[in-house]
C-alpha cells in the first residue's frame, strides 16, 4: 500500500492489521512516520513521484507476493479555476495521481503474479468522474483522477486474461489533509466501509469503478 503514513494509507495499515493480514505499507519518510511504525506492518519507503524510489521498493519486495495492492498516495487542492491552471500544477498532480500508480503497478506485477488475488486497487474520487461534474473546481487533482481511472481500466481490458482485478474506488468525503475538515467521514469510516467492498473483488469486477460502500459511480 502506497501513502501509509497518515489519512486514509494509514486507517488502512491500521485496519488491515487490526484483523491479521499481512500488510506491507510505504512513506516518503519512514523515520518520521510514527504512526505507522508503531503498527505491526512492515514499513518500506516509496516516494510514487521518483522513479528511483519505485525502482527500490521492487528491488526491495523481489519475490516477494503480492495479493492486493492499493495505490492510495495522492496529491490534490481545490486551486484556482481552470482559466489559471498551470501547467506545473497539472504537471505535478499528474505525476503523482496517475503516472506513480502507473509506474508502481508495473514495477510490482511479478508481485501480483505471484499473490492469489491479483487485485489492484487504485484510490479515485467522485471528482473524476466525468459526467458528474457540474460544478468545476479541483481541475488538476479530477483531471489527474480521470487519467488513473481510464489507466484502471485500460489495465483490466489488457490483463483480464490473467485473471487480475483492476478496480477503482471512491472513499467519499473524508476529513483528512487533503479533504478537509467539513466531510462526513473520518478515515476509519471510510475504511470500514471499503474493506467489506474489497474483500468481495473479483475477475469478475475488473474494470469497474465504486464509492466506499460499493456502488457503481458513473464514469
Amino acid at each position: 500500500m502506497t501513502g501509509g503514513n497518515r489519512g486514509l494509507g494509514l486507517a488502512f495499515a491500521r485496519g488491515l492489521a487490526a484483523r491479521g493480514d499481512r500488510v506491507i505499507a510505504t512513506a516518503r519518510r519512514p523515520h518520521e512516520a510514527r504512526a505507522l511504525e508503531a503498527l505491526p506492518v512492515r514499513v518500506e519507503a516509496l516516494d510514487v513521484a521518483d522513479d528511483g524510489s519505485i525502482e527500490a521498493l521492487a528491488r526491495a519486495l523481489s519475490g516477494e507476493p503480492v495479493d492486493v495492492l492499493i495505490n492510495n498516495a495522492a496529491i490534490g487542492e481545490a486551486g484556482p479555476g481552470v482559466a489559471l491552471l498551470t501547467p506545473e500544477d497539472l504537471e505535478r498532480s499528474f505525476r503523482v495521481n496517475a503516472i506513480g500508480p502507473l509506474a508502481v503497478t508495473q514495477a510490482l506485477l511479478a508481485n501480483l503474479r505471484a499473490g492469489r488475488r491479483r487485485l489492484v486497487v487504485n484510490l479515485s474520487s467522485d471528482l473524476a468522474s466525468i459526467s458528474a461534474n457540474d460544478s468545476g473546481g479541483w481541475s488538476a487533482y479530477r483531471a489527474s483522477k480521470a487519467a488513473l481511472n481510464q489507466l484502471t481500466r485500460t489495465f483490466a481490458a489488457e490483463m483480464a486474461g490473467e485473471g487480475f482485478t483492476f478496480i477503482v474506488i471512491s472513499p467519499g468525503w473524508v476529513r483528512t489533509d487533503m479533504g478537509g475538515s467539513d466531510g462526513p467521514l473520518s478515515s476509519d469510516e471510510s475504511v470500514a466501509a471499503m474493506l467489506p467492498v474489497l474483500d468481495r473483488l473479483g475477475p469478475q469486477d475488473t474494470g469497474r469503478f465504486y464509492d466506499q460502500r460499493g456502488k457503481r459511480v458513473p464514469w
